[in-house]
């Protein structure tokens, strides 16, 4: 029994230390794959407060060009640095105060991402909860609608979109934007989803005790879906906060784009600002991850039950 009870014992203390050794090796694992990922954003903000001087001689070479406007081989190494050597608020200072194109582009951003989200989730709130509601041919059929147009690339849709807005007359206004934005069938799908998943019994409860649809969607459905809508909105908001070929195509005035198509255009001669005005463009998705964090992992992981 006691050579039993030691070799129990071993096997154990064996397991016990492979399980360490698995466990550090996937931390370490963990570590070096978010340092990669982590590493442009902190490069980013750390050389935002560099001096305009400093960042043209550590990355001048990589955006020189000739005078014919084409780009210059690069021969000697690009310097990165993580640490400036002075630091210095002088980029965000033009930014703010000496450049209002910037600002005037981030609330571009701002009016576009706004009235979308808003849109699409009210649209969603509603239009879900009559697919997982009710059952019929046309519905299905409706939903299978909006999965196939769910699946096509925005890029396969740009055509017919400029083709429609010049048709209806908005081509070059705002609302060349939103329209395609605000009826985007993502959020339908993914609510829909996670509504279904709501058992029915809670529904059919509700209705015996008298309550009419408005009731059960207001106060039945919608607690429930309340992770649900939190993070279908974070995941739109960042889906439009980065758009790029929507205002390419449909807004030829370049008065009228967003941040997000103004960060890939700025040339040689403003690379100083570039690392500051991304660090302003990072700051509204950033504190909104940090706010909906826990609503988004809800959304994701939650299965649409009652919780106990």
């Amino acid at each position: 029994m006691r050579m039993q009870t030691k070799v129990k014992e071993r096997l154990l203390r064996r397991k016990h230390r492979l399980d360490i050794i698995k466990t550090s090796i996937v931390t370490f694992a963990a570590i070096v794959f978010a340092a990669i990922f982590l590493l442009p954003t902190v490069l980013t903000i750390t050389n935002s407060f560099m001096s305009a001087a400093e960042i043209n001689a550590n990355y001048g070479s990589i955006f020189a060009t000739t005078k014919e406007g084409g780009k210059v081989f690069v021969s000697k190494t690009v310097n990165l640095k993580f640490i400036p050597d002075m630091v210095s608020f002088s980029q965000y200072f033009t930014v703010l105060f000496k450049s209002p194109e910037y600002l005037f582009k981030f609330w571009n951003s701002v009016i576009y991402v706004g009235p979308i989200v808003a849109v699409q989730l009210l649209i969603a709130t509603l239009a879900s909860y009559g697919f997982a509601r009710y059952s019929s041919r046309v519905k299905n059929a409706i939903f299978f609608a909006y999965i196939i147009m769910m699946l096509m690339p925005y890029q396969v849709t740009l055509v017919p979109n400029f083709l429609v807005s010049k048709a209806i007359g908005i081509y070059g206004t705002r609302w060349a934007i939103w329209l395609p934005g605000m009826f985007s069938p993502f959020a339908v799908y993914l609510l829909t989803k996670f509504m279904r998943r709501i058992p029915t019994e809670v529904m059919e409860a509700a209705s015996i005790d008298g309550a009419n649809e408005w009731y059960i969607f207001s106060r039945v459905c919608m607690p429930l879906c309340k992770g649900g809508i939190a993070s279908i909105a974070i995941l739109v908001f960042f889906d439009y906060w980065n758009m790029v070929e929507q205002p390419l195509i449909l807004l030829p005035d370049s008065d009228m784009h967003p941040l997000s198509v103004f960060l890939s255009k700025i040339n040689a001669g403003e690379i100083s600002l570039a690392f500051a005005v991304a660090v302003i463009y990072l700051v509204p998705p950033l504190l909104i991850f940090l706010y909906g964090e826990d609503y988004l992992v809800e959304g994701i992981s939650y299965q649409g039950g009652i919780k106990g």
